[in-house]
Formats: C-alpha cells, structure tokens, sequence
C-alpha cells in the first residue's frame, strides 16, 4: 500500500486518519493511547500482512527497549477500542509469530476520493494471507510446539469416614436431592480420583493430574451431551471406602471412571474403566503402558474412547472425530511436570499454596515460554492471592493481567484463561462489560468449567442482578456439588440481596460440612440482624485460628462500635493502624472498622484510597449493606459512578 500524505483509512463504521491521528467510529472519536493509535496505523497499513513481534516493537517502540508484554497489552486495548466480538475479529494473532488486521480496508484522499481499494480477505477466504495462520485447535489437539492444551492436574485431600456426612450435608445446601437434568440424550460422569500406585505419597501431583486433566478432556469434548462434576467434589472420594451407588447418589451421576496410575523412571502405567451406575456394569476398561513423553496421547485416547462409549449408550450415533495425537518432547515435559506440581499447590486454596504455585509456575514457563496453560495458572495464583491477602491489589493484580494476556496470546481457547481475565477486569479494572464478555466467552468455550459460571455469578451479584446471579449459582452447583466455595458464594448472593436468614443458613450448613471453612464468612450476616453476641463468638473462633488478622480486627471494630461498645471498637481500630503501618494493608479493611464506629469521615477518606488502589472491595459498593450509613454522600455516590456501577440497567 502506498498511500498519499493526506490518505484516511475506512473499515466498516471506523475511520482512521494519521494526520489528525484519531481513530472515529461513526464520526465519534474512539479514546487511544498514542501507542495504539501507532499500532493499529501499522497493521491497518500492512495489507492485511503478517506483521511479526519484532517488527512492530521496532515500529512502534523504536526509541526504546520494551518486553513482549507492552506489545500483548496494547493488542488487548486495541481490540477493546474496536468492540472486538467472536464474530467479528480485526486483529488476528497468528500463534507464536505476529498479527495482522483481517478486515477490508478502503484508503482515500484527504478530499474523500478514494485513493485506492484494499481488500483483505477474511479469515478462512482463500488466498487470505500467504503468513501463516493459526490453526484451530480441537477440544485436545496440541500442536508440535506448544504443550499446553491438555495437562493433568488435581489435589490430594482424603476426607474417609467424614464423606456420607458431607454429601448428605451438601443436599441440604442444594435444597433438596433432586438432580439436575441436562439436555435430552445427555448424561452426567463423574471421573473419580486416579489411585497412585507408585508408593510415593510425593507422586500425588502425578496421580491427581491425570485425574483432572481427564475431567478437562472429557468436559470439552461434548458439552451437549456430557456433563462433567469438577475436581473439588470428587476429590472428595480420593481414598475412600465409599460404595460406588452411594458415590452415584451424592453426584447425581449416571457414569463413573475410576483408574491407576503407576509411573517409574521413564514409563508410565494408567488403567481406566468405565462403570454405568444403574446396575454397575463395565462398559469399557483398558491398559496402557506408554514412554513418560507420550502421556498426553493416552490422555487423548482414554478421553474420545469414553465419550464415545457414552454417546453410544445414550444412542447418540455419531462419534467424536479425534484429532492427531500429540506428542511431548523432553524439555516439555519437565515444564508440563512443574505445571503439575503448580496446580497441585493452587487447588490447597491457601497462601502458602498459591505462593508455592507461583514459584512452580515460574519454573514451568522458564523451561517453555510458549506454555499457555501455566501462564493461566499464573493468572489464577496472582488474582487469588491478591483476594485472599491484605496486600494493596497495585502488588499482584497487574502480574496476574499480563499472565492472562500472554496465556490468551498463545491458545485463545483457553476457558480458565479467559475466565481469569474476566475477573481481574472486574475486580480491578472495574470494565464491567469486558469482564462480562469474557465470562461468557469462557462459558461458550467448555460449558463444564464450574469457576466460570461461579465466578461469573459473583459478577452478577456485583451488578445487582440477583436472580441472574442464582441461576448461574446453581449451574455451578451442578457440576461441582460438593464444593464449600461455590456453596459459601451463594449464601453470600442470600446476604448481598438482603435476605439474612437465608444466607445464616447456607452458612450454617456449610460449617456442617467443615467447621473451619471460612468462618468469618457469617460475621456480616449476623450483625445486619443485630445478632451481636454470636458475631462476637464468631470473631473470636476466627482469632483462635488465625490470630489477629486485618480483616479480624476490622470485623471487631465494626461489631463493637455497632453494637455500643466505643472502648472495645476503639482498641480493635488502634490495633489494625498498627499493622498497617508496619504493613500497608487494602484501605478498604480500614474503612470497614470507621464504619461501625460511626465515623464517616473516615470511612470515606479510606475508601477514597482504596478507590484509588484499585481494591478489589470496590465491587460491592453497590451492594454491600455495610455502605448503607454512606449512600447519601454524594462523595459516595462519587465512588459508585466512578467504579461504573450506578447504570439503572444493572437492577433488577
């Protein structure tokens, strides 16, 4: 293209003019950095080219060093400026190379006369591009050089004789024992936990990954027909005595895979059957015996062998096409072993956990920097510990973002990584509408992901779309029934929409199941029913376990200023100062503790900071009853709009 020095740039409703250099859409100016204004000029003046890394570092950047990462972030902006859709795509990335813009491009004079005609052709058009272009991939295809669709993973917890008491206590939470039914034709399967029979309790990473990576394979390959229960509920059952129809009556379930794995030096042994729950007949069992760098082509072969026996069984005559079979070349399978031991760290669902994931992750993409999956385990371990700490979110939360993209960068159809995303966008960005699109768009992608349409029920919360947010709940319910996250989270929608007793008893039922699960969690709900002495009893359970945490001593002071008590509040609140100056904490804890004390001052001076911090609380400003004594501040209603969430739209 060799365009006059006057020349515009027209594709569909968008404008772009290097002279003025604005970018319009239906002659409205569309916001953008003078990076991305740079970078979209490139590739929209590259002819629909493949436009590598480098070049467009060089074009962009050429004054100064910047990391492939500046490059992942601007494409992101990019594709948000242009309302990017699954349908309508204006940057493509072509996989471990480049981009290149794939829409048709007409070029004009300044004086609107067209100056010449670009046509690119669209993806899939034939003679498209002569750069290479991505290649689908299928719900477990790899390719050659990027080991990263379909790992195994899961966590050891053996819970033995405690099982039928937390089943039956997780009926309780769901309402009743009636399952859910699925699509006509369609069935549930649980993959229980594989045994290790290595004789190394050190190998259960290895044992417990396979077990989940089939829960990945299977959960993709039909979603229409297949329903898959997540990792948390049937981890359950890992070294349990527990009688398969008893098992079948917990989950709901019309199938069960149970399996071994053995693995020495270099090989690895997996055995896997295939058990129909009505009358607990073998439809299907297998050995193999394979080299150590071929466990993904097991996987594979295990996965499409079952989901066919099942779709036969359910009378759905055509078969899963299998993809070619991958292969794993040594130095990705060290990375893939510590992308195990990563996950295995992560599913703990403590601190210590997830700071020990991080360190495994780190390994994992060291030895493979094309490894996208452990670039969404990065994404999950950041966002999580950002949560799950006191630390300001500005420490964690821009790590967990440039993991995200760069898992995106590299697999697209990664649901865990777009879920990620979803929620650092939502938690920190405050972009309510990527945040949604991108919880979606890892729905579409494998409708078995549980954290989806968990997390994407926080979401809805947020939003004060409460009945959506149910729904989603209960989907999540579904497919992993015996997780006490998922069932804390609903009874936490109960709260949020103001119905206390509701909520007190999806927590009661929850502490039935674990009496140290997330105690603090009723705190709230108790003091909005003014029911001061048992959020007391509760705080100070917290304290025996966990000393005295921010969020304690916060939660102290709010009950004691509420509840009439000024001398005790006030010792709470001198004690939380105290930590954070020697640690800088979320201001919003802060604000928390001035809150019930009845000093809105300084509850909003603190939440102003934290506003400012990016804190992750800011999501429930909308919804929190606790904010109810600030609501008519307009400084308040300041943070409301600023955060985005005061659109009449989001009420019910």
């Amino acid at each position: 293209m060799t365009p006059l020095a006057d020349s515009v740039y027209e594709f569909d409703d968008f404008l772009l003019d290097p002279k003025k250099r604005v970018l319009r859409l239906r002659h409205e100016p569309v916001p953008l950095t003078p990076k991305a204004f740079e970078m979209l000029l490139v590739l929209v003046q590259s002819q629909g080219l493949l436009m590598t890394k480098d070049e467009l570092i060089k074009a962009v950047w050429s004054d100064s060093f910047v990391e492939d990462s500046n490059l992942t972030q601007i494409v992101f902006v990019l594709r948000k400026a242009l309302g990017e859709t699954s349908d309508r795509r204006y940057i493509l990335t072509v996989q471990g190379q480049g981009y290149r813009f794939a829409t048709n491009v007409m070029v004009r004079s300044g004086n609107g006369i067209p100056a010449e005609i670009v046509r690119l052709p669209r993806t899939g058009e034939i003679g498209a591009t002569q750069s290479p272009e991505p290649k689908p991939t299928s719900a477990v295809a790899l390719s050659d050089h990027c080991v990263d669709r379909r790992l195994w993973l899961i966590v050891a917890g053996a819970l033995g004789a405690l099982l039928i008491a937390v089943a039956a206590g997780y009926l309780r939470w769901s309402g009743s024992g009636t399952k859910a039914q699925g699509p006509r034709g369609s069935a549930t399967l649980a993959v229980l936990p594989f045994e290790n029979l290595t004789g190394d309790a050190g190998e259960d990473y290895f044992s417990d990954g396979m077990t989940e990576e089939m829960i990945t394979q299977l959960g993709n390959l039909d979603p229409q027909h297949l329903r898959i229960i997540a990792r948390t509920s049937v981890m359950h059952y890992k070294n349990s005595q527990a009688p398969l129809d008893q098992i079948g009556r917990d989950l709901g379930v019309q199938y069960v895979i149970e399996g071994s794995v053995r693995r020495d030096a270099d090989k690895v042994r997996i055995t896997a059957q295939l058990i129909q729950m009505k009358d607990q007949t073998h439809l299907w069992a297998r050995n193999y015996d394979r080299d150590l760098r071929n466990l993904l082509v097991v996987q594979s072969e295990i996965a499409h062998e079952i989901a066919n026996q099942i779709q036969i069984s359910l009378g759905v005559k055509q078969q899963i096409t299998r993809a070619n079979d991958p292969s794993l070349s040594p130095q990705s399978y060290e990375a893939y072993d510590f992308y195990l031991k990563g996950r295995y760290f992560w599913n703990q669902r403590s601190i210590e956990g997830l700071r020990r994931a991080i360190g495994y992750f780190q390994q994992s993409t060291s030895i493979d920097p094309n490894y996208a999956r452990a670039y969404a385990g990065l994404a999950d371990s950041y966002t999580l510990l950002s949560s799950y700490t006191a630390a300001p979110p500005t420490e964690l939360m821009p790590k967990a973002r440039a993991a995200a993209l760069k898992a995106l960068e590299l697999d697209e159809s990664l649901a865990e990584a777009h879920t990620s995303l979803a929620l650092i966008t939502e938690n920190y960005d405050w972009d309510w509408q990527t945040a949604e699109k991108e919880y979606r768009r890892a729905i579409e992608l494998n409708p078995n992901y549980a954290t989806a349409h968990h997390w994407y029920a926080e979401y809805l919360t947020w939003r004060g779309r409460f009945d959506e947010a149910f729904q989603e709940s209960e989907k999540a319910r579904q497919l992993d029934p015996l997780s006490l996250i998922i069932a804390v989270d609903n009874g936490q929608i109960f709260y949020y929409s103001r119905q206390y007793d509701r909520a007190i008893a999806k927590f009661r039922t929850v502490r039935e199941m674990d009496p140290n699960f997330l105690t603090g969690l009723m705190i709230p709900a108790y003091e909005q029913k003014e029911m001061f002495t048992d959020a007391l009893a509760e705080c100070e359970r917290w304290r025996r376990s966990q000393g005295d945490s921010p969020y304690n001593l916060s939660l102290l002071a709010h009950i004691y200023g509420r509840s009439g008590q000024p001398v005790q509040a006030g010792h709470a609140l001198a004690k939380l100062q105290e930590l954070n100056r020697r640690r800088p904490m979320d201001p919003a804890i802060i604000s928390w503790a001035y809150l019930g004390v009845g000093d809105n001052n300084h509850a909003m001076a603190w939440l102003e900071k934290a506003y400012a911090q990016h804190s992750n609380a800011m999501t429930a400003l909308k919804v929190e009853p606790r904010y109810d004594p600030l609501r008519s501040d307009p400084r308040f209603q300041d943070l409301i709009r600023g955060v985005g969430l005061s659109h009449a739209a989001d009420l019910n």
